[in-house]
């Protein structure tokens, strides 16, 4: 199942092997690679392109809600950032992560691109929460989630590099009625 969420401005889709120079790009911005996980930063556009295949398969064949997805502008479909929604903690809840490539910060692009996707997670997946796991000192990343209505929930200080703010957004935060 090939998943497409059209925004007024941005186009969220799967990633394909010839994104990998654009996926490189968000991923290896120095900017960036403190805000994502250490194994997440590609050394190389080949390493990249590697990592696009391996994620295919949930990306393009998964009936499950979680997968990768590519930031692109409607209008010039180039790659802005990437999200990605995954099982927290192995539960069926779900944890949002993303990176915005650097050049496209301050434009409201994060905040509309997430939201977008929790909105598709939950009102048209089933997804009950989705949660997000922010490293406390990236006031960027809490800003963004709780511009998408996540409240914070708690901190978890057992996970590797330090205490976590934890933030949340269930079907009922969106407005939307059952």
């Amino acid at each position: 199942m090939t998943r497409v969420i059209d925004t007024q401005r941005l186009v969220l889709r799967p990633w394909e092997p010839a994104d990998a120079e654009g996926a490189f790009a968000v991923y290896a911005a120095p900017s960036v690679r403190p805000w994502i996980r250490r194994d997440d930063v590609p050394a190389t556009v080949e390493e990249m392109r590697v990592r696009l295949l391996e994620w295919a398969p949930d990306d393009h064949e998964s009936t499950d809600v979680h997968g990768h997805w590519a930031i692109c502008h409607r209008a010039t479909s180039s790659i802005l950032g990437a999200l990605v929604l995954e099982h927290a903690m192995q539960t069926d809840s779900l944890a949002l992560g993303g990176a915005l490539a650097p050049a496209a910060w301050g434009n409201g692009y994060a905040a509309e691109a997430g939201d977008a996707l929790v909105r598709w997670a939950i009102h048209e997946e089933g997804a009950l929460e989705v949660f997000a796991i922010v490293q406390p000192d990236n006031r960027r990343a809490a800003a963004t989630v709780q511009r998408i209505g996540m409240e914070w929930v708690t901190e978890l200080g057992h996970l590797p590099g330090g205490r976590y703010q934890v933030f949340r957004v269930r079907h009922g935060d969106l407005g939307w009625e059952e």
